[in-house]
C-alpha cells in the first residue's frame, strides 16, 4: 500500500476547500485505506523499521499499526472495532492535512501544497511537529513493549538538514523521559483486574496522561509559530489549552466521539484579520468553536490558569469526569449552552470537591 491513487491525491487537495472541515472518508480517517496494515509493507534498513514520519500515508499508518497492535488489550473499552481511544490522533492528522496545517508555512517549498508533493509534512510545520510527539513517540514506544511484534527495532527517518526530533526509543526516552515513561506506562495497565468500567476509566486516564506529556514535550515546535499570523496561533494556543479540559475528564476519544469534536474545527489556517465568530468562509459550527476556544483560553488566563486548576479539581471521579464529557459536549456543540453556565456549574463542582476535603462525611 502507501501510494495513494490520483483520486486520493485530488480529494486531498480538494477537501480544504470545503465550508467546513472534512475528516472522514467512507467513515475513516483521510486516505485511511491507503494506509498499510502490515508492518512488513514500512521500509527497513538493516532489520530495523524505518517509516518516514514526514510523510503523511507513512505517519497515518503508524497510528493504524498502533491501533491493531494495541485493540486485543482495549476490551474495556466497548464492543465496536474504532472504540480504541487512540482513534482520535488519526482524525487529528487527517484534519491537519485537509485544513493545509501540515504544508510549508514559510513558502521556502512546496511541501504539502496543491503544487507540490500533497503527502509531504513539512518539518516547519507547528502542527506537524507537535503531532509528531503524538505520533513517533506512542509507536516507538508500543515497538519497544512487543505490541508491534518481538524484537522489532525501529528508526524514524528525518529530513535533509532536520536534526531536532529524535528518531528511536533510546533517543526519545533520553530527550523526554516523561513522555516515554507514560506511553510505556499503558501496557501495564492493560493487564488490570479491575471491573471494565473501572478499568476503562483508568485507562483513558493513563492514555490522556501520556497524551498530555507528548504535548508539553512539543514545546519543542515553538520557534515555528513564528511562521503563522497572530490569529492561527491564538488558535493554536487556544487547542492546546482544550486539551486541559478534555484530558481531565477522560474523554473517549473513539473515532465517533473524537469526529463530533474534531470536524467542528477551522478548516483553513487563520489569517490576520480573521474574527470568530464572524469568518464569511468558515460555517457557522466552526465559528462557535473558534469563539467557544477563544472564551475558554481567555477565562483561564483571567484568572490566572485558575479556570483549568477548577475543572481539573471537579475531575475528582469517574462520575463528575462523567458529567465534565457532557458539559464538554453542550459547550462545544451546542450554540444554545451559556458560557457562564458552564462557568457557574465549574465553580459549583469544584467547590463540593474542596467541601468534601475540608469537611468529610462520616
Amino acid at each position: 500500500m502507501l501510494r495513494p491513487t490520483v483520486l486520493g491525491l485530488l480529494l486531498a487537495c480538494a477537501v480544504s476547500l470545503s465550508s467546513s472541515a472534512v475528516i472522514l472518508e467512507n467513515g475513516m480517517p483521510i486516505l485511511w485505506a491507503h494506509t498499510t496494515g502490515q508492518v512488513t509493507d514500512l521500509p527497513t534498513q538493516n532489520g530495523i523499521l524505518t517509516p518516514d514520519p514526514w510523510h503523511y500515508l507513512h505517519r497515518m499508518s503508524l497510528y493504524r499499526l498502533a491501533i491493531a497492535a494495541t485493540d486485543p488489550f482495549m476490551g474495556s473499552m466497548g464492543t465496536n472495532a474504532t472504540d480504541s481511544p487512540l482513534w482520535g490522533l488519526p482524525l487529528q492528522l487527517g484534519w491537519m492535512l485537509t485544513s493545509g496545517r501540515l504544508a510549508d508555512p514559510t513558502g521556502a517549498t512546496t511541501c504539502g501544497l496543491q503544487t507540490g508533493d500533497t503527502m509531504c509534512i513539512s518539518p516547519q510545520s507547528w502542527w506537524g511537529c507537535v503531532n509528531y510527539f503524538v505520533s513517533a513517540l506512542p509507536f516507538l514506544s508500543a515497538a519497544q513493549q512487543g505490541f508491534i511484534g518481538p524484537g522489532v527495532q525501529v528508526q524514524m527517518q528525518t529530513p535533509a538538514g532536520v536534526e531536532d526530533f529524535c528518531t528511536t526509543y533510546a533517543d526519545c526516552t533520553t530527550r523526554y523521559p516523561d513522555a516515554m515513561a507514560k506511553w510505556d506506562g499503558l501496557k501495564a495497565a492493560t493487564d488490570s483486574p479491575l471491573p471494565d468500567n473501572e478499568k476503562k476509566d483508568s485507562l483513558l486516564g493513563l492514555y490522556w496522561a501520556a497524551q498530555m506529556a507528548s504535548t508539553h514535550a512539543s514545546s519543542a515546535c515553538n520557534a515555528r509559530k513564528s511562521h503563522y499570523s497572530s490569529t492561527e496561533v491564538s488558535f493554536a494556543d487556544s487547542w492546546l489549552n482544550s486539551a486541559e479540559y478534555v484530558s481531565a475528564a477522560h474523554f473517549h476519544s473513539n473515532l465517533e466521539n473524537s469526529a463530533m469534536f474534531i470536524s467542528p474545527l477551522p478548516s483553513r489556517i487563520l489569517q490576520e484579520g480573521d474574527s470568530a465568530p464572524n469568518i464569511a468562509d468558515l460555517s457557522a459550527d466552526e465559528n462557535h468553536t473558534l469563539s467557544i476556544f477563544s472564551w475558554m483560553k481567555s477565562i483561564n488566563s483571567l484568572l490566572g490558569g485558575t479556570l483549568v486548576n477548577l475543572w481539573q479539581r471537579a475531575m475528582c471521579s469517574v462520575t463528575t469526569r462523567e458529567k465534565g464529557r457532557e458539559m464538554l459536549g453542550q459547550l462545544l456543540l451546542n450554540p444554545g449552552f451559556a458560557t457562564s453556565t458552564f462557568l457557574s456549574i465549574v465553580t459549583g463542582m469544584s467547590t463540593s470537591y474542596i467541601t468534601g476535603i475540608l469537611f468529610p462525611s462520616n
